[in-house]
């Protein structure tokens, strides 16, 4: 999956020839005539729940259309999915743009840090809470209607928080805008999975990994460039006629690529999984003021409740998921691709989202910058993710994933220890070196895994698959947040009793946070050296890159 700038989107049709008749269809350059007994642009389309295995072309409610043998997909398709991409990215970039605002939003409406800090622990709340849900409705709901409910309730949340006269309005309008974050990421995944030829998904992930660790990353940076200028309610007003736009194309341009079917909903597991990721979003993201004693509420009774709820939703899946009515099929974890995957994508989102709050406190409270320069210097970073994406997305489809997670894993790793070294005399071009050297390492990894993990799956399982993935990112977002602001905390109340100034002990919380990152992407490092090529991921009579 890739945003328009990275995949050439305005190009495409000039890449798409007139179809010819399946008679006449070229063989693939890589694939050995011999091998083929029927001609893969003309075979059936498998039933729904038929392994991909057993069908050697992609699902025709997919409808992607193929130019001869290079598996061209049709400008109906790209269309359709580059209005995906576009809309994915601006609305997940809503989710970390509030975090330079808390300051001047704590001034402008008279609230507290805790307070304010609900803007965006409401914001990834709803997500925990709606995305679970997606697995249900990608295959009870047409991807059409899901896409204008997602962008329209996205673009009257915005609407609402531009508006907003006191901060309940602005906490629900970020509420509302996160329904529709919740349902766009996963419908996009399951797009792009049913639509693109298996062995073309890692160029077309590859943008999916810019929606997913760019948009975030660069969400600061965008913040703090519009907040130099202008007030805070225009990082809304700027964000809605994009939002608009793609709402009104959507309606125009946007047709069902993929087939829906009658499935059960069980209001059961709904209740338990609001409860349970609810519960374990709140408590982990309450840890940061738990150190600061700031807490809202004893932290022992979310976590304890989200866990219990947790064990609560598992049980009630595994009983459903025998009659294939499960809210989240976990029958996706007895994929090995599919695990190994999971675990390093939770580890490199922690570290993601840990250096989204650590780092530019350490430039500021530390190195004492401002908000316009510190969303500055992480803007290289971003840059080089994007960069990266979609190329990463091209080795994998040659090469695989082995050959690109585990270099990244070391870049990633190397990275965290290098910020490990930061103090209050460290020269920025050094912070913006290691930022960069951690997104590159985030850029090797992010494409390959989202590939191989959902490439693993049978085709009925692609929705749950997304749904887990997106789901679990947002526990992994909550947890490095929490993880590192809390080992940040207790270093600098460490450093502050020892009798160091303000910002020595600031620059120590820094390095006790790395630290323990650095300590935390081994586990990542030693999980990429399992990470394989799932044996279903290319349709049968392809070669193997």
């Amino acid at each position: 999956m890739e945003s328009a700038a990275s995949v050439g989107w305005q190009a495409w049709p000039a890449e798409v020839p007139s179809v010819p008749a399946p008679h006449a269809a070229p063989v693939h350059p890589e694939q050995d005539p011999a091998s083929l007994s029927i001609d893969p642009s003309a075979q059936p389309v498998p039933a729904a729940g038929t392994s991909r295995r057993a069908a050697a072309a992609p699902s025709a409610s997919a409808a992607p259309s193929v130019s001869g043998g290079r598996d061209k997909l049709d400008p109906r398709t790209k269309t359709v999915i580059g209005l995906l991409l576009v809309s994915s990215f601006v609305v997940i970039l809503n989710e970390t743009i509030m975090s330079v605002a808390l300051p001047r939003l704590m001034a402008d409406l008279d609230i507290s840090a805790g307070t304010a800090q609900w803007l965006t622990t409401g914001f990834m709340l709803t997500m925990a809470v709606v995305i679970p849900a997606t697995g249900f409705l990608l295959q009870r709901f047409s991807m059409r209607g899901l896409f204008l409910t997602a962008m329209s309730l996205f673009s009257a949340g915005t609407l609402l928080a531009a508006l907003a006269p006191g901060f309940g309005t602005l906490l629900g309008g970020r509420v509302i805008q996160a329904g529709g974050t919740a349902i766009m990421l996963p419908l996009l995944m399951t797009t792009v999975l049913n639509a693109v030829p298996a062995h073309r998904r890692g160029q077309m992930m590859g943008t999916i990994s810019i929606v997913i660790a760019v948009a975030p990353a660069i969400g600061p940076t965008v913040s703090g460039i519009i907040l130099n200028a202008l007030d805070w309610r225009w990082m809304f007003w700027l964000v809605l006629p994009i939002a608009l736009l793609s709402l009104i194309l959507g309606a125009v341009k946007v047709q069902n690529l993929t087939e829906t079917k009658r499935v059960p909903f069980d209001v059961l597991s709904i209740v338990l999984s609001t409860f349970a990721f609810g519960g374990l979003i709140f408590g982990l993201s309450s840890i940061g003021e738990a150190a600061q004693g700031k807490e809202l509420m004893p932290l022992w009774i979310p976590l304890t409740i989200g866990v219990l709820a947790m064990a609560g939703f598992v049980l009630r899946q595994l009983v459903l998921q025998r009659t294939d009515s499960a809210l989240m099929d976990l029958r996706t974890f007895a994929s090995k691709p599919f695990v190994v995957a999971i675990v390093m994508v939770l580890v490199s989102m922690m570290a993601l989202f840990g250096c989204l709050i650590v780092l530019p406190l350490y430039l500021q409270n530390v190195l004492g910058l401002d908000t316009l320069h510190t969303g500055l210097l992480l803007l290289p970073g971003g840059a080089v993710m994007a960069i990266l994406s979609p190329i990463v997305g091209n080795l994998f489809d040659r090469f695989g994933p082995r050959p690109l997670v585990i270099p990244g894993a070391v870049v990633l790793s190397g990275a965290l220890w290098g910020m490990t070294l930061l103090t209050d005399e460290t020269p920025t071009g050094l912070v913006i070196l290691l930022h960069c050297l951690l997104n590159a390492g985030l850029g090797f990894i992010f494409t390959p895994l989202f590939t191989s993990a959902l490439g693993s799956l049978d085709k009925s399982l692609y929705s749950h698959g997304s749904a887990i993935i997106n789901t679990l990112q947002q526990l992994a977002g909550a947890a490095g947040t929490a993880v590192f602001i809390t080992l940040m905390t207790t270093g600098t109340t460490a450093a502050l009793a020892d009798g160091a100034s303000a910002v020595g002990a600031a620059a120590s919380g820094v390095h006790t946070a790395f630290f323990w990152g650095a300590a935390v992407s081994l586990v990542a490092v030693a999980a990429s050296f399992f990470v394989r090529r799932p044996t279903n991921e290319l349709p049968e009579g392809l070669a193997a890159h």
